[in-house]
């Protein structure tokens, strides 16, 4: 076995379906079709830096139409206390054609199944939160169920799951593992991270800071088995997409080539995840510091013997 570094990269792919609740689509248009144009442009990179990756995917996503999406929806169905947060009362709101190109995207979704070295993983069917009042195991089951036919359809089986919000729940894990899933993403362990479905303004606060100043203690060395089957593999850094000011910029790629060369020369595991569409804002900017960041993979690469693998390779392996 190679016990040299690893860099695992994971993605939240969500497009609409991860913000409904806070935006109004209309005021996000040229945000998300901007998301949906980088994607391509990512995958070109990862290509070119022998980048894997696990997309962890929203499954309304495979639908092509909103006559599929509705064709779709499961028999039983999260109620949430808070209405806002259902996927299903708000995508039954807004159906048009004007909005499908915001929910859906099984074109893109199969660039990334054709692209070497990329997983597609669950992030579940309806961006289901699993920590909010009113959701059940039964429809978690029900959604997890719906994830799995979608990705079938396409010729994937599902292995890898983030949790949507990072709404954690060890209780769900049987059924993860009922359904195929071998390993999830989990929070960093820091105080700021826990808790994410009531999070308080000072840990908000602290996971902004975070990004910019303190200690390189973001890389770990195992895969622990959370339950039998399920592996669960800890996030070590949100890329933040760049906020336009050229000092803070560049102390947030400072931190993450920092915190990369420590994991490669300690052997470790350095987990790096954001969301397509943070790139959206500013596309150009971001991928550049993408690629900054890749190359400084390879620069770890050739000295360390670095590696880059996907949430289910390193599973496999380091589990």
């Amino acid at each position: 076995m190679n016990n040299n570094g690893s860099f695992v990269i994971s993605l939240d792919f969500e497009l609409l379906w991860g913000v409904f609740d806070k935006v109004d689509w209309r005021e996000k248009k040229e945000y998300f079709q901007n998301t949906r144009k980088v994607i391509p442009e990512i995958l070109k990179l990862f290509e070119k830096y022998e980048i894997s990756c696990t997309w962890a995917i929203v499954g309304m996503l495979f639908n092509e139409s909103w006559d599929e999406w509705n064709q779709n929806i499961p028999a039983t169905l999260p109620e949430y206390e808070n209405n806002k947060l259902s996927a299903y009362s708000y995508g039954s709101s807004i159906q048009s054609k004007e909005t499908e190109e915001l929910c859906f995207a099984p074109d893109l979704i199969r660039q990334i199944k054709e692209t070497p070295g990329q997983e597609i993983g669950t992030h579940s069917y309806s961006h289901y939160y699993c920590l909010e009042p009113g959701q059940t195991l039964e429809s978690f089951r029900a959604d997890l169920l719906q994830s799995k036919e979608m990705a079938e359809k396409m010729g994937v089986n599902l292995r890898s799951l983030v949790f949507p919000r990072n709404q954690f729940n060890k209780n769900y894990l049987n059924a993860c593992e009922d359904f195929g899933l071998q390993t999830v993403r989990t929070n960093p362990d820091i105080w700021y991270w826990r808790n994410t479905q009531k999070e308080s303004l000072q840990q908000k606060i602290f996971r902004t800071g975070d990004a910019y100043l303190g200690k390189n203690n973001k890389s770990y060395n195992d895969i622990p088995e959370l339950i039998p089957g399920i592996t669960g593999q800890k996030a070590s850094r949100l890329l933040r997409p760049s906020g336009g000011k050229i000092f803070l910029d560049k102390k947030r790629l400072q931190r993450i080539r920092s915190e990369m060369s420590k994991a490669a020369k300690n052997k470790e595991i350095y987990h790096l995840w954001w969301h397509p569409h943070n790139f959206g804002g500013n596309p150009a900017k971001n991928l550049k510091d993408l690629e900054l960041i890749l190359r400084h993979f390879k620069t770890c690469k050739n000295k360390f013997g670095f590696e880059s693998l996907n949430m289910e390779n390193i599973s496999k392996k380091r589990g």
